[in-house]
């Protein structure tokens, strides 16, 4: 008599269920932050919300598709992703810029940003490089030179656009990856003393980066010129007290602050919905990154593990940076907030990798701490 095929586990329904009300929050957030935006620019107070609801049933159905997929097949397509994702950065840097950045490609209505799925591409290959290869993660060559050299390709060309935040927060995941793998300390080292001046020459050599630098110094010392915007976002955040001042009364969005629906939306959060509102989104955040951990720690391989801290650390590190920016914790940076912010290849790269934990609880061990 043949043994019955394993039954696979329940999804992780926290997860599931925190990730579902960052996003239906974050719907809300951009219609309540956008309208009179849109309203004044595009001539329709719908305009955000509609593209980014569209977005959201999308990004829901792919989540749901990467969720029902055995994660171990995303190994056998790690080739034509990588390739997909450098032509795609490459193809942005011969689109017309926006804001002096060359980060989108467009087709027609809809805008892509590739670095958004870099993020994803870098973690699947450190995750199964490194499971292949972890019996030599002792050697500088597997365990530094050559991982950090195939995501830094991705990094470059991402720089290119340019862009210093996803670079920065690509590699900072890459190490933390490396060092759940069992890569020797010293290298890891070593290759964050590498990383450390070339941030400094590029904070540096661009004018404008050393202006949000000395704003950060000095958030308050040029409240009308480069302090403008993280002076309002600070205000917005400090007038919201306990409770707020109610869905859809943010001043903050009244023209204050250019786009407060996409990288500044925290602190039109903290203003409506208060200190409370806010203490919900970090819970939130916090509880993806416990359940990944859990699913990392259960996964049923070392590819799953590593994939699912990956993932995890992108969401949870991506959200930090956001809202230390937004609060005045770290130079202002045009990092989106996962799930909350406006833009739909950032929504769609982060339910996708909520669908990939997913998959990866869904074969969990059982019984595994």
């Amino acid at each position: 008599m043949s043994a019955l095929p394993r039954r696979r586990a329940p999804f992780d329904f926290i997860l599931l269920t925190a990730a579902l009300l960052l996003t239906g929050l974050g719907v809300v957030m951009v219609y309540s932050a956008s309208a009179i935006s849109a309203e004044q620019t595009m001539g329709k107070p719908l305009y955000f919300v509609e593209r980014q609801l569209a977005w959201a049933v999308v990004s829901l159905g792919a989540m749901t598709w990467f969720s029902k997929l055995d994660y171990n097949r995303l190994r056998e397509w790690l080739a034509p992703i990588y390739g997909g994702t450098a032509v795609l950065l490459l193809a942005a840097l011969f689109f017309h810029p926006i804001a002096g950045a060359r980060r989108w490609i467009h087709l027609g209505p809809i805008g892509l940003q590739p670095a958004e799925f870099a993020k994803l591409t870098s973690v699947l290959f450190l995750a199964s490089y490194l499971d292949k290869r972890h019996s030599k993660l002792g050697t500088p060559l597997h365990g530094l030179v050559i991982p950090l050299g195939v995501v830094g390709v991705l990094l470059l060309l991402i720089g290119k656009e340019p862009d210093l935040g996803t670079p920065s927060l690509m590699f900072g995941v890459a190490i933390l990856v490396l060092f759940v793998a069992g890569a020797r300390m010293r290298w890891l080292f070593a290759a964050i003393g590498a990383a450390i001046p070339v941030v400094i020459e590029e904070l540096w050599r661009k004018p404008y980066r050393r202006a949000r630098l000395m704003t950060f110094l000095h958030p308050f010392e040029n409240i009308k010129g480069t302090g403008y915007q993280l002076a309002q976002a600070i205000l917005a955040v400090g007038s919201g007290g306990w409770f707020g001042k109610g869905l859809g009364a943010s001043q903050l969005k009244l023209m204050y602050l250019p786009k407060p629906y996409t990288d500044f939306i925290f602190p039109v959060i903290c203003e409506e919905l208060g200190l409370i509102g806010a203490f919900v989104v970090l819970a939130l955040f916090a509880t993806i990154l416990v359940r990944g951990v859990q699913i990392a720690r259960r996964a049923p391989n070392l590819f799953g593990t590593l994939l699912a801290c990956g993932i995890t650390f992108t969401l949870v590190i991506q959200a930090f940076f956001n809202i230390a920016m937004a609060i005045g914790l770290l130079p202002t940076k045009g990092i989106p907030l996962p799930f909350l912010s406006f833009g739909g290849s950032s929504l769609l790269s982060t339910l996708i990798g909520i669908g990939i934990l997913l998959s990866i609880s869904r074969q969990a061990r059982e019984g595994a701490a």
